[in-house]
């Protein structure tokens, strides 16, 4: 079921780049991202609310609130260069670009969360970081 939502999530993360590149012409990118970021909160926080997930925060660690944070902060400067990304370059090569982020995971769940790198592993992301090369070399 993991790949479904995975490949889900590919498919409407390709929308976003398409419809943030129509979106974002003529305005200022850090405006844009905001605008997008209060669509999502309103979207996210109707759904918890629908389903009754709310009771969830009750549970949550230091720990979960600090990584969450973190992660939240990682994803807003994500947004922000990314979306300034798309206003100046071309998407396709903004989102090749942009999916080198699947590589660098690996390596950093490899290196500090201790996951394991396969050969198979190793072999997809060194096919990624070519791809990436190849997409944005000029």
């Amino acid at each position: 079921m993991w790949l479904v939502y995975a490949l889900l999530s590919a498919l409407f993360a390709a929308l976003t780049a398409i419809f943030g590149k129509l979106g974002i012409a003529n305005v200022n990118s850090n405006l844009a991202t905001g605008i997008r970021t209060v669509v999502i909160l309103i979207m996210i926080w109707s759904i918890i609310m629908a389903r009754g997930e709310a009771k969830g925060m009750s549970i949550l660690s230091k720990q979960n609130i600090t990584f969450l944070i973190i992660s939240g902060i990682a994803t807003g400067l994500s947004w922000l260069f990314y979306f300034k990304a798309l206003q100046l370059g071309k998407v396709s090569q903004v989102a090749a670009v942009d999916k080198l982020s699947v590589a660098l995971t690996i390596i950093i769940a490899v290196l500090f969360l201790g996951e394991q790198l396969t050969l198979k592993t190793f072999a997809g992301a060194s096919l990624i970081i070519i791809g990436t090369v190849l997409l944005a070399w000029k």
